[in-house]
Order: C-alpha cells, then sequence, then structure tokens
C-alpha cells in the first residue's frame, strides 16, 4: 500500500505573518483588507479537483469573524485544527497566556464546527527545545496532536536535534503524552534540509519536491507534512512595509504556488494530518 502524506493549511491572512509584526500590531489587524477567503477558495477547490482531504489549522481570530468559512471547509470534508488564537509566538507567551490562548481557539473553533478538534499548530513552528513545556499544556487542553516542531536551523524557529518523524512525547496530562508530527526534512551531508511546503515549496522547482516526497516514502518509509498558507495563491495582495530579505521570502514565485500546487497533487497523495497520529 502507498504511503499517503498530510496536506496542511496554516489559515491565516498576509498581513498576520510574523515577518510583518514590527509593521502590523495585533490591535491594527481589523483594518487591512480581508483576502483569506479568495485563497482558501482556491486551495478548496484545488483540493476537490484532486480528491484530497487535509488538515487546516485555523487561527481563533478568523474563525470568530468567518465561522461561515470554517464551517465550509468542514463540510467539505477537511479537519480543523488549531492555529492559535492570534498568531502569537510561544516563547512570547507565559504558560498561562499560552493556556488561554490554546483554549480560546480551541473553544472558538469547535463551537465553528460542533465538534472536538485534535490538532494544533504554533504560529512560525514556535515549538523549540526552549518551549516544549507547551506540549504537555496541550495535553492538559485536550489535543491528541501538535505539528509545530521544524527539525532544522533558522533565524526564526527550528529544532534541529528533535526526531525528523512523527513520535509521541511524555507530557504532563493524564493521557500519556502527545503525538508530535513534525514538518518535514531530508538528510543531505549531515543536515536536515527542509521539504515540507511554504517558502521552500514555492524555492524549490516542482520536481525537487516531488523527488524528496519519494525520497522520504520510498527510501525511508516515511510520510511527508507539507504546509502552505492562503495567501501564497494571491499574487495581487497589497506590499507590506518590510525589509528586503523579508519581501524576498513572502513574495517569492508567489504567482506560480497554484499551478505548482496542481501537479504536486497530481502526482503525490495527501490526506489530514490525523491519519499520521493513527500511524504513529
Amino acid at each position: 500500500m502507498d504511503i499517503v502524506n498530510a496536506f496542511s493549511v496554516d489559515l491565516e491572512d498576509y498581513f498576520m505573518v510574523t515577518a510583518f509584526s514590527r509593521s502590523v500590531k495585533y490591535e491594527d489587524w481589523g483594518r487591512f483588507e480581508d483576502r483569506v477567503e479568495g485563497g482558501t477558495r482556491k486551495l478548496l477547490a484545488l483540493l476537490a479537483r484532486h480528491d484530497t482531504r487535509a488538515t487546516f489549522f485555523v487561527l481563533g481570530w478568523i474563525a470568530e469573524r468567518r465561522a461561515d468559512l470554517v464551517r465550509e471547509i468542514h463540510d467539505a470534508g477537511h479537519e480543523i485544527a488549531s492555529h492559535g488564537y492570534n498568531h502569537r509566538m510561544v516563547h512570547e507567551m507565559t504558560m498561562e497566556e499560552f493556556r488561554a490562548d490554546v483554549r480560546r481557539s480551541k473553544a472558538v473553533l469547535e463551537d465553528a464546527i460542533g465538534g472536538r478538534i485534535q490538532g494544533y499548530r504554533a504560529p512560525s513552528y514556535s515549538i523549540t527545545e526552549k518551549t516544549l513545556w507547551a506540549l504537555g499544556i496541550l495535553e492538559e487542553e485536550g489535543f491528541s496532536y501538535d505539528s509545530s516542531i521544524f527539525p532544522i536551523r533558522h533565524d526564526r524557529y527550528g529544532y534541529p536535534g528533535f526526531s525528523r518523524f512523527p513520535v509521541k512525547v511524555a507530557g504532563e496530562g493524564n493521557g500519556g503524552g502527545i503525538f508530535e508530527i513534525p514538518l518535514s526534512t531530508i538528510r543531505i551531508g549531515g543536515q536536515n534540509i527542509p521539504v515540507a511546503g511554504g517558502g521552500y515549496f514555492r524555492l524549490y522547482p516542482a520536481a525537487v519536491t516531488v523527488w524528496a516526497i519519494r525520497r522520504l516514502n520510498e527510501s525511508e518509509k516515511q510520510p511527508v507534512v507539507f504546509y502552505i498558507h492562503p495567501w501564497e495563491l494571491d499574487p495581487d495582495q497589497p506590499r507590506m512595509s518590510a525589509g528586503r530579505l523579508t519581501q524576498l521570502r513572502h513574495r517569492l514565485n508567489i504567482g506560480t504556488t497554484e499551478r505548482k500546487l496542481g501537479a504536486l497533487l497530481e502526482r503525490v497523495r495527501f490526506g489530514p494530518v490525523r491519519d499520521l497520529v493513527d500511524l504513529a
């Protein structure tokens, strides 16, 4: 039987990106043009065309204002999971603040879909070696899995020493631990190279991404955890005030994302992240 990989969407709008946080304050989010629906509908159409179910990690702030969109995603057969409430990185919060954030987002999402959610992903993959305490809180708050750890070196996130593949992590709750579903990498020259999606997907030629996925599936017998954002399918989004490197990262090849995603979905089998928990 072929390995089924995980397709995930970090459902946030263009102005919520962590790299823009110096020029865009959370208190001002309501002043920006809401464009999340356009990119989300493009993703839903692509996934439907290729009969693929995915996991949408949704910000609670968006769910409060667009419960209709969250229900539409859920009714289309996709998994709804939490991306926190207002895209605050874990290391910027105390343990009490983090608990309040995930509890609030979980309640909003479960109210929107009328059911329980299982998964969480931290904004900007900000569960690292220094914030592993967050996993115990997630378990205590009723989450079955987390998908926040990126086992790479990066200037804003990453835990290169963590497992590259799904693993159960001992927590502090009563359930005996929580599953961690890390973002995908391949090993080259003793280093973990990210192949999980997002800016890396926009940077690499499509053939490189497919090669990396097949290498993980066939040589290491492991599924891939892929991610994308709705704003990455929105080349007409407003240009934000930011430095040159941030602008390059954000807008690189953004006009080709939709076409490349279609080609990827034709060649690779995907399902929701929750399916990997059973396999783990």
